[in-house]
């Protein structure tokens, strides 16, 4: 299917996604019953509108779309139809940004894995996790190979009198968007008090672009390269030496950084969890800061291995990045910076919302009010 328009796009997932079969609106009778056949031709639409998403911020090719199955139709509804419009719309204007500023994706695949669906009351729902990879178009000849990420959604389908199905909605489960996903609306939340006396790191600025470098320091006796190398190996299929913690229960971004910060030669810090001079991995536990992404900058900055960085381009490999989504004071994220191009973008590789090599560029594009913070390791 051609992307020609965002109209277009929308009409062809309405023809063309005939993906339910005729029992599937008696399996939603059943409360909880959604049978395989439906959740499979319900993960089938959910695959078709993610692909039209990817093919919005990609310009060039999307590799293996959908092929909906001939069955009762699936159709979305016409407030889903007009949101989609405008999602992909807004994909086409981000694509057209991030080229001005030289980055384009030359191609992409997005694979979409049923992680689980209920149905009551002529209501489905299906939770899908959603693998996409695009391929970095060669501007200036050193970017890397490709970006990829795990994002996951959560669509709503209402039965149709008559059989069938329609898609009433889809929205993210991920508090940090990925760069197919609709821009997200921040509110500027009330700032929150610090805790004591701990140091607070300088907020660190996207502008300008060009940059003076700051090279880093070679005689520290830590491996950057082996810091990458770990998070690049384990940022989709988690370390099973490690334990990791879903985003219910706090989010694994901040342990996986220190994994790789800890395979890259970061040593052990030995003491009271919750000492944040302390920083240290055990067998049935581990420090605060060693998980809490607030922690992790105190003990870090405590410990004076880390120095605040005044622009997120001056980061080199193995330096961190930390986010303020909602610029309440309080940090949310935390990422590490396994490559740099020549021009002197760094591309940032994560847990949680499990993403490899994206760049700073795109994260700046996608999350204007985010404050930033970069810290030399």
């Amino acid at each position: 299917m051609t992307l020609r328009s965002a109209a277009g796009v929308v009409a062809s997932i309405a023809v063309s996604a005939a993906l339910v079969p005729a029992s599937a609106a008696g399996a939603a009778a059943r409360p909880g019953g959604v049978d395989k056949a439906t959740a499979e031709s319900f993960g089938r639409i959910a695959g078709v509108v993610l692909t039209d998403r990817t093919a919005a911020i990609v310009d060039g090719r999307v590799k293996k779309r959908v092929t909906p199955p001939s069955a009762k139709t699936v159709h979305l509804s016409s407030a889903t139809a007009r949101s989609e419009k405008s999602v992909v719309a807004s994909l086409q204007q981000r694509r057209k940004k991030l080229k001005s500023l030289g980055e384009a994706y030359s191609a992409g695949e997005t694979k979409v894995a049923v992680d689980g669906a209920r149905a009551s009351g002529g209501r489905a729902t299906l939770r899908v996790t959603e693998t996409t990879e695009l391929t970095y178009r060669k501007i200036r000849g050193d970017e890397p190979g490709t970006t990829g990420f795990q994002a996951h959604h959560e669509l709503t389908f209402d039965a149709v009198r008559g059989g069938g199905w329609e898609l009433a909605g889809i929205k993210s489960l991920d508090a940090m968007p990925q760069i197919n996903a609709p821009a997200p609306t921040v509110s500027r939340a009330k700032a929150e008090a610090g805790a004591g006396d701990m140091p607070n790191a300088p907020e660190a600025s996207v502008w300008p672009f060009f940059v003076k470098r700051v090279p880093k320091d070679t005689k520290t006796g830590l491996d950057y390269k082996a810091m990458a190398a770990y998070a690049e190996k384990y940022w989709k299929n988690y370390n099973p030496a490690y334990r990791k913690y879903p985003l219910g229960n706090g989010g694994d971004c901040t342990n996986f950084v220190s994994q790789a910060l800890k395979a890259g030669g970061w040593k052990h810090a030995p003491g009271k969890a919750g000492d944040y001079g302390k920083w240290w991995y055990g067998s049935d536990t581990q420090s605060d800061s060693w998980t809490g992404v607030n922690e992790w900058s105190w003990f870090a900055q405590n410990s004076k291995r880390v120095k605040p960085l005044k622009n997120v381009y001056q980061m080199e490999v193995g330096d961190v990045l930390q986010a303020d989504f909602d610029r309440d004071g309080s940090k949310d994220h935390t990422m590490l910076v396994t490559y740099r191009d020549s021009l002197g973008i760094p591309y940032l590789t994560y847990h949680s919302f499990d993403t490899y090599r994206r760049s700073m560029l795109s994260l700046s594009v996608m999350l204007p009010l985010t404050k930033w913070y970069a810290y030399r390791t």
